[in-house]
């Protein structure tokens, strides 16, 4: 046990310090706009269908169980307010982290520990070109402009799943009017403010642990795969996790 805390904590610290370090080179930043925009370009161009695939099912089967709930007690006017408060608050960063870090991370990850193990950031290294600076800063920026993008796509569409959801399912019996009419009560912008706020937090720490993680692999191709595996259970882990303090800290504010 005090074994897993003291490797908890100096993962942290260690990916602390590697922000801190890669922050320091931020007025490098803008001559660095064509790696920046090819990383968004990879972290959101293939992301994006498997973002909104999976945010329509999800919103459509919520807005089923929702409707099934409430079906006995026959408020099924509610619906578009659920589906639209759970998705912007909770489901819709919570699983665009999670698809981010089941793609982008195990990529970035792979990519960054193959670096490592063939030399090439040592390369980098020897020439005096801080790792940081070329592959860590680049890819941060990269996240944090991308990921409200993704965010919003996975609340969007969501919203959609669920209007498809109250449209087709006879039972339901609730127009598409109704369905938005109660989602615009309920939802507002500082529950926006609040979703965007936390997918930011996620992109930023997972890919932070991605590069930490990939710039540490040492051995050979089995190390790379541990360092992959490795990557994405911990971010998926922290998603989970700090949900709980981000959404704790968003409600109190």
């Amino acid at each position: 046990m005090i074994s897993i805390v003291k490797s908890f904590l100096s993962g942290v610290g260690e990916t602390v310090l590697l922000v801190i370090r890669s922050l320091r080179y931020l007025p490098t930043l803008p001559r660095q706009w064509k790696r920046c925009l090819d990383h968004a370009w990879f972290m959101g161009y293939a992301t994006v269908p498997l973002v909104a695939l999976l945010s329509l099912s999800i919103g459509a089967v919520l807005a089923l169980q929702i409707g099934d709930a409430m079906r006995s007690i026959q408020i099924m006017e509610y619906i578009g307010s659920i589906v639209g408060v759970a998705m912007v608050r909770e489901l819709g960063p919570v699983m665009t982290a999670i698809m981010v870090a089941g793609r982008v991370v195990s990529a970035t990850t792979a990519e960054l520990a193959s670096m490592r193990v063939y030399k090439e950031v040592d390369a980098l290294e020897t020439m005096r070109i801080p790792p940081e600076r070329i592959l860590v800063l680049p890819r941060l920026a990269a996240i944090t402009f991308v990921m409200p993008f993704l965010v919003i796509v996975s609340i969007v569409t969501g919203w959609i799943g669920g209007q498809i959801a109250v449209m087709t399912v006879p039972w339901i019996d609730l127009s598409s009017d109704a369905y938005y009419a109660a989602l615009k009560q309920y939802v507002d912008a500082d529950a926006l403010i609040d979703g965007l706020i936390k997918g930011q937090v996620f992109g930023i720490l997972i890919l932070s642990v991605a590069c930490m993680i990939g710039l540490q692999a040492k051995g050979g191709p089995r190390e790379i795969g541990q360092a992959v595996t490795k990557a994405v259970v911990v971010s998926i882990t922290l998603i989970l996790a700090v949900d709980y303090f981000i959404t704790n800290i968003l409600i109190a504010t």
